[in-house]
């Protein structure tokens, strides 16, 4: 596959971006909203992780030289709950623990992200953090 140019990149991007921007609700508000780069974050005092926040990081996604990285932090706080739920098309994109490497946008891409992000808002809620 050849390496993704800027126009590209940004194309993804913005897609990805429709995807996740209807959970920009109640609690969940971006903290960067940028060309190539934006987040959300659920801003609402939480116990996660073994202590307490003032916010607790959602989603993201980053323009990178050769991929968009949609950060995903459901699949990493709540490993066990999510994970078998992702599509298996989408957890081969997976590097790391919560970063997905999206090197390309059509319908099945952007059906997978979206149901993952109902996955991720659904545990969010059901933990208590939104």
């Amino acid at each position: 596959m050849a390496k993704l140019n800027q126009e590209q990149l940004l194309e993804i991007f913005d897609a990805l971006k429709k995807v996740m921007k209807p959970y920009e609700k109640g609690v969940i508000r971006p903290q960067i909203d940028i060309q190539g780069r934006y987040d959300q974050w659920a801003n609402k005092k939480v116990f996660a992780a073994n202590k307490w926040r003032d916010e607790f990081a959602f989603t993201g996604l980053i323009l990178q030289s050769g991929y968009v990285g949609f950060y995903y932090m459901p699949i990493y706080t709540n490993t066990e709950e999510v994970r078998p739920l992702i599509s298996a098309e989408l957890l081969k994109s997976l590097k790391g623990k919560s970063c997905f490497h999206i090197k390309k946008v059509d319908k099945d891409v952007l059906e997978q992200v979206a149901e993952a992000m109902r996955i991720g808002y659904d545990q969010y809620e059901k933990n208590g953090w939104l």
